[in-house]
């Protein structure tokens, strides 16, 4: 199998940090517990943004987001404006669209300054010190093996004939149509637990990891999707990174920070 990524090169300020998070499902499971969760969110912003040189939210920000030519999901002005205020203090924003909300098109780049990535990138980063260290990054949604129902479902989201027949419906009846589909979404109804990691042998990010490393060396892999925090070894030199999920808590609201060295998992409690 021949990987191509798309390369981003970053020169990291000395004292600066590159920070990661995703799946934070805006949007369920109610109104209340995603608003409460918005204001954690905020509060984690807010406490990285002294030394952020980059924010990377690595998909499934919002439950459900889709974009008409006019009109855009309400809600989310916390989160979007503390983005917004830390864009213009000069904090770079990078965002991955997840399974959730693949349907970002240009809004977000245009009133918050956001790249937009689809697909794993390779961020190439170089400290100070010019140290380089190569770090693969992706919503996770999709890759390696198995899952051959989602795969067709999600080239069909992602094909624009169909987004276009999706935005010619009404957005109150559209919105209406997400949110029943959110409903019963495996975030919205998980129980504390239920997520949990069995083996390396079935940990299918993991194994895509591998696939990968065969071909190109990257010292990090960075996903979401998996809802569970995990640090494994894809190789002597090289390990698996999955950020977790802010919905229930059981992964603590991780975040991933990459300091010019290495990068570390916490939590924000």
């Amino acid at each position: 199998m021949i990987f191509n990524f798309e390369t981003r090169s970053i020169a990291l300020q000395q004292g600066r940090k590159i920070y990661f998070s995703s799946d934070f499902h805006l949007g369920v499971p109610t109104a209340e517990k995603s608003r409460d969760r918005e204001r954690t969110i905020v509060k984690w912003l807010e406490s990285i943004g002294d030394d952020a040189q980059t924010i990377v939210l690595v998909g499934d920000i919002f439950d459900f987001w889709f974009e008409y030519g006019h009109v855009v999901p309400k809600g989310f002005v916390r989160v979007l404006g503390k983005l917004a205020e830390l864009a213009d203090r000069g904090i770079e924003l990078v965002l991955f669209t997840g399974n959730h909300d693949m349907w970002m098109f240009g809004y977000l780049k245009e009133e918050i300054g956001a790249t937009i990535y689809r697909n794993p990138v390779n961020f190439e980063i170089i400290n100070s010190a010019g140290l380089k260290k190569s770090i693969l990054v992706g919503h996770g949604d999709g890759l390696g093996p198995g899952d051959k129902v989602y795969k067709i479902l999600k080239r069909i989201f992602e094909n624009s004939f169909f987004q276009w027949v999706f935005r010619i419906v009404h957005p109150d009846i559209g919105m209406w149509i997400a949110s029943q589909w959110s409903k019963r979404s495996r975030i919205a109804n998980i129980k504390k637990g239920e997520e949990v990691f069995v083996s390396d042998d079935n940990e299918w990010l993991l194994h895509y990891c591998k696939e990968v490393e065969k071909e190109q060396h990257h010292d990090y892999y960075i996903f979401g999707h998996r809802h569970l925090v995990l640090d494994l070894a894809v190789s002597s030199n090289s390990r698996y990174i999955n950020l977790g999920e802010w919905v229930t808590k059981q992964t603590k609201q991780a975040f991933a920070v990459y300091n010019g060295e290495k990068i570390e998992l916490r939590e924000f409690i």
